[in-house]
């Protein structure tokens, strides 16, 4: 393949990557700061309008980004994202559901794809320990499950997220709460599953859920319900080493572990 530098043009790359699709012959790939989506929201619409098999990669997705600051921090990107219908948007957690989602959008030959990356490293989880990452094909899957198979609580996770989610649900089985965690790198996929397998994941019966991700959190009470709580970003970034702010604004393991004690009232 070939890579053509556009510079600062989201809403020109957009557009010629959905006129390359249309020809035929190519499967184009975008890529840039997921900050700058919004200027590829448009022709971004229209490749989910037509059909395209388009893949836009979106880099610097979090207030992870750190020193670039707000301006540079994606909060309500990832939101406005998921309101584009006929778009999958996946935003896998680790290298392996990278690799997953680059096949599920190669895949994906009636609709683009949005596959969402951080800036910062992420540790590749332990698939001796957490289940396959084959499982980002249907949207979510338990990645780690209560012992026995019958939570009490539910974790989720996406992106970056996802290895905080994992840790914190150890941490809560070691104190003798019934955690489950899931990994949910793309709602629209997991909507496109049956309702048993929906159910399977996020049983029905169990209303303590956290969702946690960082960004706004506008949509997750269609998965987490009038009963579950989130740890997310309502408000604009900071410039400061990425570590620091993430701390700041609650994405510890401390802080997941707590909020998700408050939804069992203890």
């Amino acid at each position: 393949g070939r890579n053509l530098h556009f510079g600062v043009r989201e809403h020109a790359m957009g557009a010629i990557a959905n006129g390359m699709a249309a020809h035929g012959g190519f499967i184009p790939y975008t890529a840039t700061f997921m900050v700058f989506s919004d200027y590829m929201r448009p022709p971004m619409r229209l490749a989910a309008i037509m059909g395209l098999r388009v893949v836009n990669v979106f880099t610097h997705d979090s207030i992870a980004v750190g020193e670039d600051g707000p301006t540079h921090e994606p909060v309500e990107q990832l939101a406005a994202l998921r309101a584009i219908p006929n778009l999958d948007v996946i935003r896998p957690g680790d290298a392996n559901e990278t690799a997953v989602a680059w096949k599920v959008a190669i895949e994906s030959a009636k609709n683009p794809t949005a596959i969402i990356l951080s800036r910062q490293n992420v540790p590749t989880l332990d698939r001796s320990k957490f289940a396959s990452a084959e499982g980002v094909r249907k949207g979510a899957y338990v990645l780690l499950d209560a012992p026995g198979g019958s939570p009490e609580l539910i974790l989720i996770g996406t992106g970056a997220e996802t290895d905080l989610v994992a840790q914190a649900t150890e941490k809560l089985q070691a104190e003798g709460i019934r955690a489950r965690a899931v990994s949910m790198p793309s709602w629209e996929l997991f909507e496109a599953q049956d309702q048993a397998y929906r159910d399977s994941v996020l049983p029905p019966d169990v209303h303590a859920r956290l969702a946690v991700e960082a960004g706004v959190r506008e949509g997750w009470e269609r998965w987490v319900g009038d009963h579950g709580s989130g740890v997310s970003v309502n408000r604009y970034g900071a410039s400061a080493p990425g570590e620091l702010v993430l701390e700041k604004y609650g994405f510890t393991v401390d802080n997941v572990v707590a909020k998700a004690k408050a939804l069992l009232g203890r």
